[in-house]
């Protein structure tokens, strides 16, 4: 596996692969949701390759986001990637910044972004960035981010961008709540309130295979964000 910091030891990297590319773009502290990602890449490509990344785009301080550089390359290297980028931001913007970013429009506001004006402006940019440097033919995503799956695929539409995007089913604890970086910095009584989401998204799954309507199957998820909501602390919905 080459690893580099170096944008042009990206693009060197890149044009010594011949047929297709697979790309797996992350912030890292990479677990086995992202090795699931890296395995969806390498079935369905010749070479893998991932970046790894933490956008200051997307957050004020990026030392706030768990940075395991080692764990990371130890993961991509039993995984058999075959380029893992390392860079800084003066790699990734190589000027302070970008002047001109991607706007997604109605679909970046609200869930995740709610809170966070603009967020999904950097998540786009930096996705465009390096989708544009490496000219994969495929770009993996995980379904667990949901709204930047849809957001990214709209992108790529819009742009006529030359790639394909592929989802890969989210990966999941023991317990059900989706394996992330994020919730493994939950206190236990944040985890326990999570839990309610996918308790939410399995009881309506099931009144759906059950034959229920779209109010019944509102209605069995609901039942649980609801339950959730008046805990401590409580899970905050939004609900219109």
């Amino acid at each position: 596996m080459l690893v580099t910091g170096e944008r042009s030891g990206l693009v060197r990297a890149r044009a010594g692969l011949d047929g297709s590319v697979g790309l797996v773009i992350t912030m890292g502290a990479l677990h086995a949701g992202h090795a699931e990602l890296i395995r969806a890449a390498r079935a369905r490509c010749d070479h893998v390759m991932v970046t790894v990344y933490v956008n200051p785009l997307q957050y004020e301080d990026p030392a706030v986001y768990p940075h395991t550089p080692d764990a990371d390359g130890a993961l991509c290297r039993a995984e058999g990637v075959d380029v893992l980028y390392l860079p800084d931001t003066s790699q990734v913007y190589r000027d302070g910044g970008p002047l001109v970013r991607v706007v997604p429009g109605e679909r970046g506001q609200g869930l995740e972004a709610e809170g966070r004006p603009g967020y999904f402006d950097g998540v786009l940019t930096v996705m465009l960035k390096m989708t544009n440097v490496v000219r994969p033919d495929v770009v993996f995503l995980g379904e667990k981010d949901v709204q930047q799956l849809v957001l990214f695929r709209r992108m790529v539409f819009d742009l006529d961008v030359p790639v394909e995007v592929a989802g890969v089913a989210t990966v999941r604890e023991a317990d059900g709540l989706a394996l992330s970086s994020r919730n493994a910095r939950l206190a236990p009584a944040e985890r326990t309130a999570a839990l309610a989401l996918p308790r939410a998204l399995t009881a309506g799954t099931e009144t759906a295979a059950d034959g229920g309507r779209p109010p019944e199957i509102l209605a069995a998820a609901r039942e649980h964000l609801d339950a959730a909501a008046q805990g401590e602390p409580p899970l905050r919905t939004l609900w219109s």
